[in-house]
C-alpha cells in the first residue's frame, strides 16, 4: 500500500513513541486531529499499525529473568504451500516470540523465550525437532542485550558538553 508523507510521518513518530495521545500526534505531524484519528484506524485496518506495545528491560525486574533463544532450523519446504505451513506450526507453539524466514545456510530463524536454558533445550528437543519437516537445529543463546529494536539497554551516556551559563 503507497502511503502519503502524513502518514508515513506519523508512523515515523509513533515508532518512536507509541504512548502518545492521539491529540500529541496530530499536533507533531501538523495533521487536524480527525484526519490523525482516520489515518490511524486505516492503518489499523491494514494491519500495517501491528500493535503498539512497551521494550522492556526484564534483567532489571527481580524473579523475571528469561532466557532467550535464537535458534536456526532447517527444513523441507512442500509442495504448494513451501515454508508457510511449518512457519505456522511453528509460531504457534507459546514459547515462540518470533520466526522469520532466512536466507542462507538455514531457512528459518525462531526467537524463543524461556525460564531456564533446560526449558528451552526441552522446547527444542520435545516440540521443534520432532515436526516432520525439520531437518536440523543450531540453537544460540542471547547472553546480553546492547539493542534491541532501535532502544538502547544498559546504562545511560553521559553527557559530556561543558555546561555553559550565560
Amino acid at each position: 500500500m503507497k502511503l502519503n508523507s502524513k502518514e508515513t510521518e506519523l508512523l515515523e513518530i509513533l515508532k518512536t513513541n507509541s504512548r502518545l495521545s492521539t491529540e500529541a500526534l496530530a499536533k507533531m505531524a501538523d495533521i487536524p486531529l480527525e484526519e490523525t484519528v482516520a489515518i490511524l484506524e486505516k492503518l489499523e485496518k491494514e494491519k500495517i499499525i501491528v500493535d503498539y506495545s512497551a521494550t522492556i528491560d526484564w534483567r532489571k525486574v527481580e524473579g523475571h529473568e528469561t532466557v532467550t533463544a535464537m535458534i536456526d532450523v532447517k527444513v523441507t519446504p512442500k509442495r504448494g504451500v513451501g515454508f508457510d505451513e511449518i512457519a505456522e506450526r511453528i509460531y504457534r507453539f507459546k514459547e515462540v516470540e518470533s520466526v522469520y524466514l532466512m536466507s542462507g545456510a538455514y531457512d528459518l530463524s525462531v526467537v524463543i523465550q524461556g525460564r531456564s536454558m533446560s526449558e528451552v533445550a526441552h522446547f527444542v528437543s520435545e516440540k521443534l525437532s520432532t515436526l516432520d519437516s525439520v531437518l536440523s537445529t543450531t540453537t544460540h543463546f542471547i547472553l546480553k542485550k546492547y539493542k534491541h529494536d532501535g532502544k538502547l539497554f544498559g546504562p545511560e551516556e553521559e553527557d559530556k558538553r561543558m555546561l555553559v551559563t550565560p
